[in-house]
């Protein structure tokens, strides 16, 4: 016998008929999500997340995940008396470090990919090195202020450039690519790249709808101290430039910022604590988190938005 729901009938099936503008207007549209943070780490909302890719794929939507790992990677280093380093938010990796990058990435790359099956899509796991599709460098040495000396990241990489063939043949065959940020550089040395900045870099190559940042914070504070439900790039880089935002939200911003200024309609910020997150951003009038747009041309939400707005809803 099923559980009985909390929810009327009537209102599950208005729920329903109200993401249908969105599905509309993003049919067949690419969507780049990164997934991070606390959504990784707890079961319910991986389990949650796999479901959510994949029926945004059977309604016609593009997803592309791309994922990180750095709590998991924090844990094993630790267990095998290994030193966690940082510099300026980034990851001191030796090649001991890199072997354990590289195995943790590996294991929940298999694992995303097994829940994203489970729930009917067709998910395919990828690393950078396959197909040589994302192509890496070597991230220069960093001071940690004006006169002192450059620190050595090691096997610290960003993107030079993405060949995006790989990615197209699969979402033309119906495979959800799941994606670990690993590149290679023209030697053949891997390269560990910070998730944010090989999601933004492949929206922006793909010319993505949409690009979805899941974190563990409910979007960007504004100045007030209080969440920017909407922010313009102009709006973004004041808050960049003058220290407002910074930490781990740094580079989340910096590569939004990059990817609405480079052919991509819409960034989001998320939270992917809260469940089904990744659903209520794209299928509804409020969205869970910051939406970043280009200062000109037409707002980045689809037309179907202003549906709502007529029934006295109010769209961002």
């Amino acid at each position: 016998m099923p559980i009985p729901s909390s929810v009327p009938a009537a209102q599950k099936a208005r729920i329903l008929a109200e993401a249908l503008p969105f599905i509309r207007a993003y049919h067949a549209t690419t969507l780049v999500v990164r997934l991070g943070g606390g959504a990784m780490a707890d079961p319910a909302l991986k389990e949650g997340f796999a479901r959510d890719v994949a029926l945004l794929r059977l309604v016609g939507m593009n997803p592309i995940v791309v994922h990180g790992g750095g709590w998991r990677i924090d844990q094993l280093l630790e267990q095998m008396h290994l030193p966690v380093r940082r510099h300026r938010d980034l990851r001191i990796t030796d090649e001991a470090t890199m072997n354990v990058v590289e195995m943790v990435l590996d294991e929940l790359n298999q694992e995303l990919v097994g829940l994203v099956n489970r729930h009917g899509g067709r998910a395919i796991g990828l690393n950078g090195q396959d197909g040589r599709f994302i192509h890496a460098r070597r991230m220069a040495a960093l001071g940690a202020g004006p006169g002192t000396p450059p620190v050595d990241l090691g096997l610290v990489g960003d993107v030079e450039r993405i060949d995006v063939d790989l990615i197209h043949l699969l979402l033309s065959r119906g495979f959800i690519p799941v994606i670990m940020p690993i590149g290679v550089g023209d030697d053949g040395t891997a390269y560990h790249i910070n998730s944010d900045i090989v999601a933004g870099r492949l929206a922006r190559a793909l010319h993505a709808e949409k690009l979805v940042m899941m974190t563990n914070v409910p979007g960007v504070q504004g100045r007030d101290g209080k969440l920017a439900y909407v922010l313009t790039a102009t709006d973004a880089e004041s808050l960049l430039a003058d220290g407002t935002v910074h930490g781990g939200m740094q580079p989340r911003l910096t590569a939004a910022l990059q990817a609405v200024r480079e052919g991509v309609r819409s960034v989001h910020i998320i939270d992917g604590g809260v469940p089904s997150a990744l659903l209520l951003e794209v299928l509804t009038a409020d969205g869970v988190g910051t939406a970043v747009r280009s200062d000109a041309g037409p707002h980045f939400m689809a037309d179907s938005r202003s549906y709502f707005a007529a029934g006295g809803a109010s769209p961002r």
